[in-house]
């Protein structure tokens, strides 16, 4: 096994993250390469799959370029869930992939509902709601409103499978990421076929379903000319983001509770069973081990809130952060960290883009409330992170009230907003709980995918072996006298949603 390593490919919604990771569990190199997005209408959100190939093919060169003669054991996928890439007989792609945060299927996701028999009915084939970011309502959207592409379309594929399939030829997707097509039994890890035929659309779309740890196939030679992989090196079925994350975290087994700070949020844990999911609040998938299962709520806008806030009212920062080398992030946590806890009372409201958990609100709208002449911008990215940090509380607040028994004694942090101490203690002020940070917690979905190449590989047996590989990195613990400040926010937080909500609908 000596002088062997795999690579994590992460399919993400502002870039692609790849790294290689070594027999005991090192990074060896990472790269990310960044793509555009488009919002051709309010609430669309779409990308052009090239764009994502072409970020990958750029950033395994530079990552097997440095590898210094190391076998390659496989190459593992993590990608952005619930996007729908359509392609045509010739396996060419028939228009630009429609993303999860996207919000133009209400209409759909109704239709596709009654189709089931309602929501109860819904709940009993699928253990989860139909929600507007998933796939299936995408699908039939697109069979109603260009009825030309749908009967073009002859396979279906999430992200991250589209640039498997481009670097191996094969056609699949793996139990988790199908889990968040809405469209999938995930009790019994297989397709809902008769949900998909009452919904009007055809079974032959959908591809094969494997295992996250199970070899698909091997890359190509054109693709090994293109990325710098060698050919024939395996790939492995992966896993959709928000659940090969919690992989990447050591929470392959129950009995802790892990939170993602990407574009999105999630708060997750790991099940032994299918558990029942009482009025479709949460998801519950397949996990990214045989048998296993993983209960989560997902936010829409949460690193992603942040970084609208820099993209809107950071110029200063970015033009600074240019000439001093460091991130524009970086020199607005230090405004944050100067803003006292709570913000001076401003509360910010996260729904940029509708929201998913707790909501399930997609006409939900982001705001600052008790605005002040007092309140400076540190205020403002203060209130930023708390925001964000409230809503993922109050997801967890949901897996405790619905009978899963999620308990913890800590909050393992992850994603590109776990680099920040500030938004570190203000979760753990926010929760009451030390926030732990792991090795490789700040990579997102790629880390987690690289272990699971690694079982595919032979290099462990299985992903439960790669838990000790999962190091503690530091640990942020309550601030006793910010604790019932927080608390007290938080109901402001909570019912500011219910106090605004007729406002939201147009």
């Amino acid at each position: 096994m000596a002088n062997q390593c795999v690579l994590g490919v992460d399919v993400g919604t502002s870039g692609c993250k790849i790294l290689a990771l070594d027999e005991t569990g090192k990074i060896l190199n990472s790269a990310v390469e960044g793509y555009p997005c488009y919002a051709p209408r309010e609430g669309w959100s779409e990308q052009d799959p090239e764009d994502w190939w072409r970020g990958v093919c750029a950033g395994l060169r530079k990552i097997t370029a440095s590898l210094g003669g190391r076998k390659i054991g496989a190459v593992g996928f993590s990608g952005q869930m619930h996007g729908m890439v359509a392609l045509d007989e010739n396996r060419r792609v028939v228009r630009r992939a429609i993303l999860w945060n996207d919000q133009r299927t209400g209409s759909q996701c109704e239709e596709i509902t009654r189709a089931a028999g309602g929501p109860s009915a819904l709940l009993n084939i699928t253990n989860n709601r139909m929600l507007t970011g998933y796939t299936g309502g995408k699908i039939l959207w697109m069979k109603e409103n260009e009825p030309e592409n749908y009967a073009r379309t002859k396979f279906i594929l999430n992200p991250k499978d589209y640039i498997r399939y481009r670097l191996s030829g094969e056609i699949a997707t793996d139990v988790s990421d199908a889990s968040g097509t809405g469209l999938f039994d995930v009790k019994n890890r297989r397709w809902a076929q008769g949900l998909i035929r009452r919904t009007g659309l055809d079974p032959a779309l959908f591809p094969r379903a494997v295992e996250s740890v199970d070899a698909v196939g091997r890359v190509t030679k054109e693709a090994a000319a293109q990325t710098g992989v060698p050919e024939g090196t395996p790939v492995a079925g992966g896993g959709g983001d928000a659940v090969i994350s919690t992989t990447g975290l050591g929470l392959v087994r129950p009995g802790r509770v892990g939170v993602t700070l990407g574009t999105s949020g999630v708060v997750a844990t790991s099940l032994d069973s299918c558990l029942p999911n009482p009025d479709g609040m949460l998801q519950v998938f397949c996990g990214n081990a045989p048998g296993l299962y993983t209960a989560m709520g997902v936010t829409l806008a949460a690193a992603g809130s942040y970084q609208w806030f820099r993209s809107t009212f950071g110029d200063w920062e970015t033009e600074r952060a240019k000439r001093e080398g460091v991130s524009a992030f970086r020199l607005l946590d230090r405004a944050a960290a100067a803003a006292p806890p709570c913000s001076g009372g401003l509360v910010f409201l996260p729904y940029l883009t509708g929201e998913r958990a707790p909501l399930n609100d997609p006409d939900a709208k982001g705001a600052f409330l008790g605005i002040t002449s007092r309140h400076t911008k540190g205020h403002f990215a203060r209130a930023v992170l708390e925001g964000v940090a409230f809503s993922l509380r109050q997801v967890y607040g949901l897996m405790e009230s619905v009978g899963h028994g999620v308990s913890s004694d800590e909050i393992v942090l992850a994603g590109g907003g776990a680099v920040s101490p500030v938004w570190r203690q203000i979760f753990a002020d926010t929760f009451n709980l030390p926030v732990r940070t792991v090795y490789g917690s700040a990579e997102g979905g790629s880390f987690g995918a690289a272990l699971a190449a690694g079982v595919t590989a032979g290099i462990w047996p299985d992903l439960a072996a790669t838990v000790p590989l999962v190091r503690p990195e530091s640990r942020t613990e309550p601030i006793a006298a910010n604790v019932p400040l927080y608390a007290a926010q938080y109901e402001k937080f909570v019912r500011f949603y219910g106090a605004l909500k007729w406002s939201f609908r147009s």
